[in-house]
């Protein structure tokens, strides 16, 4: 799943309220200047900051206020104990969103929130990315701004183990298909068989459990936790064949050049040290 949606932020725009409450509003100077400090701290800390096009925007100063869903292991999931770093939350992205925040000289703020409010609060400046298994569409593309692609997903199907449904050419003869509200699965599925014949859930726990209840015949969902949910579930399968493959990118607010571009340069760097390929290894065994 990845890329959606969106709201211009410009260095001389007032900074909204973020995620956890209201932000007192401060003058025009000085919030040029605090735009001028996150862009200085990016060039200390990132090599190639020459492909920065305009100043970073974050909307609270010296931090990287990030929107997931943490409810979509193992890429994100609420902790049993404190988490990475005691954040209270542990999986593939976020600990990329932390090694992105450290590289960019920021500290990570977390704020965890339904998937589809995740991508509202990047339109609406009320975070600064989306990390939560967000995948690039061209549609999703017209509303915010993405960085380059980190990992990829494959788009699976999840049935009983007796179910009649052995492809994905036979997901037309389902009567309903559970998805995560939202999510390209989502889309995918309401674009291929029509809405009447899928059902949305707000995370794909929900969903899966409609699937043990006899809700739904099918289920939707990226790889990586759909491996995780059927290996909680007996009794549940995952088809051998893929429905999607799909990038997974970092989602930011449309026109916010600084931050993108500040973005890709510690992604990319990231890449080719390794870290990225250490932290997905982590919770993905090859």
């Amino acid at each position: 799943m990845k890329k959606v949606l969106a709201m211009l932020l410009a260095a001389g725009m007032i900074f909204s309220m973020t995620a956890c409450g209201a932000k007192t509003e401060a003058p025009a100077e000085e919030k040029k200047e605090t735009v001028e400090e996150n862009t200085e701290a990016v060039e200390e800390n990132v090599e190639g900051t020459e492909e920065m096009d305009g100043a970073m925007v974050l909307i609270s100063e010296g931090k990287l206020v990030m929107a997931t869903n943490a409810q979509f292991p193992p890429y994100e999931l609420v902790s049993d104990g404190e988490g990475v770093d005691g954040t209270g939350f542990e999986g593939i992205d976020i600990e990329i969103a932390m090694v992105l925040a450290e590289k960019l000289g920021l500290e990570l703020q977390i704020d965890d929130m339904d998937f589809d409010a995740a991508l509202m609060a990047v339109q609406e400046g009320k975070c600064d990315v989306v990390l939560a298994g967000l995948t690039y569409t061209e549609e999703r593309d017209q509303i915010m701004d993405f960085s380059d692609s980190y990992a990829q997903g494959v788009q699976v199907i999840i049935v009983n183990e007796d179910s009649a449904i052995k492809s994905v050419d036979d997901l037309a003869n389902a009567d309903q298909i559970g998805t995560q509200r939202g999510t390209t699965g989502y889309i995918y599925c309401c674009d291929d068989y029509g809405d009447d014949h899928v059902a949305a859930y707000d995370n794909g726990a929900s969903a899966v459990q409609a699937l043990k209840n006899g809700q739904v015949d099918a289920v939707v969902i990226d790889k990586a936790p759909a491996l995780e949910y059927v290996g909680a579930n007996e009794g549940l399968v995952i088809l051998d064949t893929e429905y999607v493959v799909e990038d997974y990118c970092v989602a930011m607010a449309e026109g916010n050049r600084g931050l993108q571009a500040a973005i890709n340069v510690a992604l990319n760097e990231l890449i080719e040290d390794g870290t990225v390929d250490a932290i997905i290894e982590k919770y993905i065994k090859a």
